[in-house]
């Protein structure tokens, strides 16, 4: 059986999701989809609108075979790091491709600017360093940094968001001398973070957000997701009468940051010198998440990252947790399967080189204790009675099956 690999969010899951893993599963003449999906935080630093359980079941109505968790430790994380626990996870599922969305939609240049860089990556860190020194972001570094190596022929534009996403999986995989494939899909219409519609069925998960906490109802985004997202969008909301959203966070975030002394903060993952005053300075005048975070957004700090260090402050997790959690998954988390995804772990799990996690009882509880965390942080949104019954999801709700 041929497999595919999809790296994704699906925050929630819409029409441009399901024109990409149908494409995925046309291009590479792939039977089976694989799904490396993150948990209830995501790359950006933000609580996902519903939980995993929901977007899994999202993906497999939709037409994935098999739905795995990317771990926190790699979830919350920058794109470099983000892709290599994704792609470590699909290369130890056997996938023999990956298919990503990109404002490319090449492949062929993906592949040159991989091998440009990795010809080139003495000089290339040399310049993201001065970059970074000169107080710009890591990731405008880096895009200054590839710019200053000079003309380049049948290379990606590094600026834009899911080409550097696409990088990043390629070069992981080269470090890890993995055999897959990678293919790649245009993004259609709508940018990854446009907040504006400019089409009749295809929005961003962004914009598709923006229209339900405007409206308040999901009627507004029928036309943009498929009508099994509809189904469990809505069975969610009835059953927690709640969108996951950062302000609901605020008042933990807050308490956390007014009550930690300077050690405590320092220990937080990703925190740097100078970075904790800054913080606990804005908190104590912020009445809201956002006005928290116009007060401490900079040039060198970007919006997003900042939102992954809140994360980990509201999680607390500390550069140690991270140091131990180590640079590659320990484990796979398997959220849903599907028929013919059962058939295909079925043949391939007795060489899969990372143990496959479907009931958590019978698994070293220190080693999903980053997962746990959050989710019962993620949980804390909700009403009390609510609270304990999405949480308990994370001990009682064995693999969805389709």
């Amino acid at each position: 059986m041929k497999s595919v690999g999809v790296i994704a969010e699906y925050n929630p899951f819409h029409n441009g999701h399901l024109y990409h893993l149908n494409q995925s599963k046309a291009m590479t003449g792939s039977d089976i989809v694989i799904v490396a999906m993150s948990g209830n935080f995501l790359q950006r630093g933000e609580p996902a609108i519903v939980s995993k359980w929901t977007r899994a079941k999202m993906a497999l109505n939709a037409g994935a075979d098999v739905v795995v968790e990317i771990p926190y430790p790699f979830a919350v994380q920058k794109a470099e790091i983000f892709a290599s626990g994704s792609v470590a996870i699909l290369d130890a599922l056997h996938c023999q491709s990956i298919c990503f969305g990109s404002e490319s939609g090449t492949i062929h240049s993906f592949y040159k600017t991989v091998d440009f860089l990795e010809k080139n990556q003495d000089t290339y860190n040399q310049y993201i360093r001065h970059f970074i020194k000169q107080g710009v972001s890591y990731p405008k570094a880096l895009a200054l940094a590839f710019g200053a190596l000079g003309k380049k022929e049948d290379t990606v534009d590094l600026t834009r968001p899911n080409n550097i996403l696409g990088y990043h999986y390629i070069h992981a995989a080269n470090r890890l001398n993995s055999d897959i494939h990678f293919y790649t899909v245009k993004r259609h219409t709508a940018e990854h973070d446009d907040d504006h519609i400019h089409d009749d069925q295809i929005a961003s998960a962004t914009s598709i957000r923006k229209l339900i906490r405007e409206n308040g109802h999901l009627e507004s985004i029928r036309p943009y997701i498929p009508e099994t997202t509809y189904a469990e969008m809505e069975a969610y909301y009835q059953s927690y009468l709640h969108w996951h959203e950062w302000e609901d966070y605020w008042p933990y975030l807050q308490y956390r940051l007014l009550t930690m002394n300077e050690d405590e903060m320092n220990n937080m993952y990703d925190i740097e010198v100078g970075l904790p005053y800054r913080l606990q300075k804005a908190a104590e005048k912020s009445s809201s998440f956002r006005s928290f975070m116009e007060r401490v957004k900079t040039k060198r700090y970007t919006w997003t990252r900042l939102q992954r260090i809140c994360v980990h402050i509201l999680t607390n997790t500390t550069k140690k947790d991270m140091e131990t959690a180590g640079n590659k998954p320990q484990y796979i988390r398997l959220l849903g399967i599907s028929a013919g995804g059962r058939a295909y772990l079925n043949k391939v799990k007795k060489d899969v080189s990372l143990p496959i996690v479907s009931t958590v009882s019978s698994f070293p509880e220190d080693l999903l204790r980053l997962d746990r965390k959050a989710a019962l942080v993620y949980s804390q949104a909700l009403s009390e009675t609510k609270r304990d019954r999405l949480f308990t999801l994370e001990y009682a709700q064995p693999p969805i099956m389709t």
